[in-house]
């Protein structure tokens, strides 16, 4: 499923008002580098469009991930404060929504419900990260009844994010 739905699905319509009019939308060639392994990272990136390949240099520059629209990035480094273990880049001409860091920070120390839905969005998103991983290891079932209904709200919120995305494009 795709990480930014996690996210959608837990925030309020104002929330993801506020992650539109401050983020930045950002159109990408084809090999930049959005998160360096080591280096800080300046923002959260949700992927729009296109595709990022995730690497690790323990793995000699090895493919470990590729990621595709509605993808989120830069996640664990905003929540541990910690240098990324791997390089995202562009596999293609790609659209981001990058939120900086800082901006992302002060909204979090302001807004404590902002707060509790973003950072119980994070949790579930890693949670459900390891449980595929679990399941992908067990062969098990994919999803349940409710996570399902989740999903298809959340998937809505995407969508209407990406169409005003395209206004704001023209505008």
């Amino acid at each position: 499923m795709k990480q930014v739905l996690f996210i959608l699905g837990e925030l309020s319509d104002a929330d993801i008002d506020w992650l539109i009019q401050t983020g930045d939308r950002q159109e990408l060639e084809p090999g930049t580098i959005l998160i360096s392994e080591g280096r800080p990272v300046d923002a959260l990136y949700v992927l729009l469009d296109g595709a990022l390949v995730v690497t690790i240099s323990a793995l000699e520059g090895r493919q470990i991930a590729r990621l595709s629209s509605g993808d989120v990035v830069g996640e664990m480094s905003f929540i541990e404060s910690r240098l990324p273990s791997a390089t995202v880049q562009t596999l293609e001409k790609s659209v981001v929504l990058a939120v900086s860091r800082s901006q992302l920070s002060e909204k979090l120390q302001m807004d404590v419900g902002f707060a509790a839905r973003f950072y119980r969005a994070l949790a579930i998103l890693l949670s459900s990260r390891l449980r595929g991983t679990v399941r992908q290891l067990s062969n098990s079932p994919d999803r349940t009844e409710t996570e399902t209904e989740t999903a298809q709200i959340a998937q809505q919120r995407f969508d209407n994010l990406l169409e005003r995305l395209k206004g704001n494009e023209s505008a």
